[in-house]
């Protein structure tokens, strides 16, 4: 029977490249001698080095030139990415795992040069690593931006004074925040995350951060040609002059890679004869070996993808044992993915959609309404999944969602919640305060809802057996039910933390820009704590008042400064604030005490910022018992654009 076509080719291309691998390994080579491989690189606490590093006693045939290694004081290795010397601390060839640092900072905050500290994407990534950037930022303006003193540092270097330098932990947000800040150069460096969290506790200082470095894994993009290689007994080697491997034997190439050399000289008799064998070799081996290794990938990737199902659902079904275990009788009811179904019948009425996932009106089947969360389909650990099922079944507040069931089952994962008919603050919160408009909120409804949302939080900071700090409090994030109360909802992001622990040890920004806190994105304006979900509060309540409205109508240059800022100007400062003509004498007295508490609760300073309970009070209150807040100052003076340099510049850009 004739070969197909795409058989033929295939066959063609398979013996080619045999044929071709074989020629290439038989390449003329640029190297004299092959000896010394079979030693190692040592050098202080870095010991027994082999293969793809070369440096010290293991000559440079021996391994990628990427990964030259130097011995300096035989105490010292050091290693060079990108023109960027490191200090090699450590070195898991078992892992395939590097810890460096860079030299020129190695208990020194003010290089040489200013350069990033980025290393060949091709052959080393961070990945599964517990790393941080640190950002080191010189000559700055800081004169309105609320630093610690531990945050400056001076630096003078070739002819360089940077009095104005500081550093920032974590990835620096493109945000209207920091507008104000004016450097003259900024460069980013990786560390471990542990440092970075114990350097924000002010446990150690810059430089021992920069000391103790940061976590690499590296790859050989020749491994299965030197896998290869040792299955014959070689030692795997590099031609950098042929620019590719070779497989080594003592000293000179290994005899099953060599081929005849390539020239125009007739062969002789003898060597047309194991020419022929070798092609006859080559024949078979291209034939045969793909065959037995394609008929052994198929059967693997087939039982390997049985094996993970039945690992993942054994794996899902032990986190909800455990889950349930744990909660007891405060567990909500776990239900399959096909029961989702028949609640939702097969998810025909859809409520709203976001990018966790789908909201769907269902019916339980003894006929209470209810909203499920259908989120998309992942392959992540649950983990964020297990916290907001755990998280809310800690709660009993009228002002909590209620959590009335949840499916979990590999992938598939949905929660299931009480109905709310006015369904979030948001769809409602813009047609607020204006009897001309359909649908609208009153400002004594406002008001109940204001309230309502703090003592949710006064709830969750205080009330629970464990707290809760929410971190995504926004107007989407607040159902309403017929009556118009107010549910927090959403509570993926929330952390437990106990009643006594002030400050988190979490680095890792989260929440929604515009109503994260200035602390959870940058830890030089004081730890996380439950004074991050006030400052959110505080965001919220402000455009609840109507603050983008207002500099959306009244400011021409609104891109100019942050909204609040102008807001602040009229109401607090000059109290030239024009509320709605049909807007009764209390119901401005209500607007005028949501902004004041407002701007409390954004203060920049988390100390500053009230607790929830007395925001409670605020609101109850009368207007005149409330003093009046100082102003933002992250929004205060107008000063140039922020001005990294052009590196730093691209690395945010990719980081968007």
């Amino acid at each position: 029977m004739p070969l197909s076509p795409p058989l033929v080719i295939i066959l063609i291309t398979t013996i080619l490249a045999a044929a071709y691998s074989q020629d290439a390994i038989a390449s003329p080579s640029s190297i004299s001698s092959y000896a010394h491989c079979n030693r190692t690189f040592s050098c202080g606490t870095i010991r027994n080095i082999t293969y793809p590093f070369t440096g010290g006693d293991r000559p440079s045939h021996c391994g990628l030139p990427e990964f030259t290694l130097t011995c300096r004081d035989n105490t010292l290795t050091e290693f060079t990415s990108n023109s960027v010397a490191y200090r090699v601390l450590q070195l898991d060839q078992t892992q395939n795992t590097m810890n460096l640092s860079r030299s020129e900072l190695y208990n020194n905050s003010c290089p040489s040069q200013f350069h990033n500290s980025t290393l060949n994407s091709t052959l080393f990534d961070d990945e599964g690593m517990e790393n941080e950037v640190l950002n080191l930022l010189y000559g700055c303006n800081t004169s309105v931006m609320p630093l610690k003193p531990y945050n400056l540092f001076s630096c003078n270097s070739s002819g360089a004074n940077f009095s104005n330098a500081f550093y920032l932990i974590g990835p620096v947000p493109n945000d209207p925040i920091l507008r104000i800040i004016y450097c003259n150069v900024s460069i980013y460096v990786p560390i471990l995350r542990a440092s970075g969290e114990r350097l924000a506790r002010l446990d150690i200082s810059l430089e021992e951060a920069l000391m103790q470095g940061f976590s690499v894994n590296y790859s050989d993009p020749y491994e299965s040609n030197c896998s290869e290689c040792n299955r014959f007994g070689g030692e795997c080697g590099f031609d950098s002059g042929l620019g590719q491997p070779v497989c080594i034997c003592g000293d000179r190439p290994c005899p099953f890679a060599s081929t005849p050399p390539r020239n125009d000289s007739v062969p002789s008799q003898g060597s047309k004869k194991g020419l022929d064998d070798k092609w006859k070799y080559v024949i078979g081996v291209s034939l045969g070996i793909p065959s037995i290794i394609t008929s052994s990938i198929i059967i693997f990737c087939y039982l390997k993808r049985q094996c993970s199902t039945g690992e993942s659902m054994q794996e899902s079904n032990r986190k909800v044992e455990t889950f349930l275990l744990n909660h007891g009788s405060l567990a909500p009811k776990r239900y399959n993915y096909s029961e989702i179904k028949q609640i939702t019948k097969s998810f025909s009425d859809k409520l709203g959609q976001g990018g966790y996932g789908s909201v769907y009106k269902g019916v339980l089947p003894k006929g209470r309404l209810v909203a499920v969360k259908v989120l998309n389909e992942v392959k992540g650990s649950g983990e964020d999944f297990m916290n907001e099922v755990g998280s809310i079944s800690r709660t009993s507040h009228v002002n909590i969602v209620n959590l009335l069931g949840f499916c979990y089952e590999r992938n598939r994962r949905a929660l299931i919640y009480e109905f709310m008919p006015n369904k979030s603050l948001e769809k409602l919160m813009y047609k607020s305060g204006s009897p001309n408009s359909e649908g609208h909120l009153e400002w004594k409804t406002l008001y109940q809802i204001a309230v309502g949302v703090a003592q949710g939080l006064e709830y969750l900071h205080g009330g629970c057996n464990t707290r809760i700090i929410h971190f995504d409090i926004k107007p989407q994030n607040i159902l309403l039910d017929e009556d118009f109360c107010p549910k927090i909802s959403d509570f993926g992001l929330a952390k437990l933390c106990g009643k006594k622990q002030s400050i988190l040890s979490t680095i890792g920004t989260r929440g929604t820009i515009g109503y994260i806190a200035p602390e959870v994105f940058c830890r030089n304006f004081g730890g996380m704590s439950y004074k991050s979900d006030i400052y959110s509060y505080g965001m919220m309540i402000l455009e609840m008042a109507g603050a983008k409205k207002i500099v959306e109508v009244g400011s021409t240059k609104s891109s100019e400064n942050h909204f609040t800022d102008q807001v602040y100007e009229l109401i607090v400062v000059r109290e030239t604030m024009k509320f709605d003509e049909f807007m009764s004498s209390e119901d401005k007295e209500t607007a005028k005490k949501m902004f004041l508490v407002g701007f409390w609760c954004i203060q920049t300073t988390p100390s500053n910022r009230p607790s929830m309970t007395k925001v409670i009070e605020m609101l109850k209150g009368s207007l005149e018992s409330i003093e009046v807040p100082p102003k933002p100052f992250l929004f205060s003076p107008r000063m140039p654009t922020l001005d990294f340099s052009s590196s730093l510049s691209t690395y945010l850009d990719g980081e968007s």
